[in-house]
């Protein structure tokens, strides 16, 4: 089992034990398990809460002045647990809103939607010599969005993410110096190449035909050499 695979696994079922082998060898994975299994247990606490049952009190006589002709109505309480009960939907909603489709925190650039989607995905950025199938590149890179050679590189990771209001694929290849994330956006249209910098990272956004393509490594990785690859090696289908 792949991290992929057993990443989707756990996001579905996070009592999954199936991947036990896995897990002693990845400690990007176990992190992830670790966090889903706290996320799973979070929703169970909120969900779990016993919350009475509704009951319409009996309204009293309305009384009314007669000189202003002003209609007293009494004073009531909302009921704590019911309320709590609604605060805890809430925040389930918005767990299961961060998890699923991103923090919903508006970015000032595309660039810095970027790497704070990075900073979500550090599992990703994992140095190995293990290359993902066909089957899965073709399930992130559908035939219609573009067309990939395995010639840019040796693909470890393929995830599809949602950039800027958009599902793109999120590839990465191993480079010389460190993995390098590759993101397929062409629904982005650039009117020029846009830079990259964060801690340590550095990368660029290229405008191709009528979309883009971000590609962002290690500091001191040659960006250069990669990008004239992906260029040859990516084919957008529209």
């Amino acid at each position: 089992m792949n991290c992929e695979d057993y990443r989707e696994a756990i996001a579905a079922d996070p009592s999954f034990d199936g991947g036990a082998g896995h897990l002693t060898e990845c400690a990007a994975c176990q992190a992830y398990r670790a966090e889903m299994q706290v996320l799973d247990e979070t929703i169970t606490r909120a969900l779990s809460l016993e919350v009475p049952d509704l009951h319409m009190p009996e309204l009293p006589e309305l009384t009314a002045s007669t000189s202003d002709n002003v209609v007293a109505l009494p004073k009531r309480k909302w009921v704590s647990p019911t309320w709590f009960a609604v605060a805890a939907t809430v925040v389930v909603a918005a767990l299961l809103g961060v998890r699923l489709i991103g923090t919903g925190i508006e970015h000032e650039s595309l660039a810095d939607e970027i790497l704070a989607h990075l900073d979500h995905e550090p599992y990703a950025l994992r140095v190995t010599d293990v290359a993902i199938t066909d089957e899965r590149l073709n399930s992130v890179v559908a035939a219609d969005v573009a067309q990939v050679d395995r010639s840019v590189g040796l693909i470890s990771y393929a995830q599809s993410c949602v950039i800027n209001g958009h599902d793109v694929p999120h590839l990465v290849i191993q480079g010389e110096r460190g993995p390098v994330t590759i993101l397929l956006m062409p629904e982005e249209m650039l009117d020029g190449p846009e830079s990259i910098r964060g801690d340590s990272i550095n990368g660029v956004i290229l405008p191709v035909g009528n979309g883009s393509i971000a590609i962002l490594g290690e500091s001191e990785e040659d960006l250069e050499k990669i990008e004239r690859q992906v260029l040859k090696t990516v084919v957008w289908s529209t």
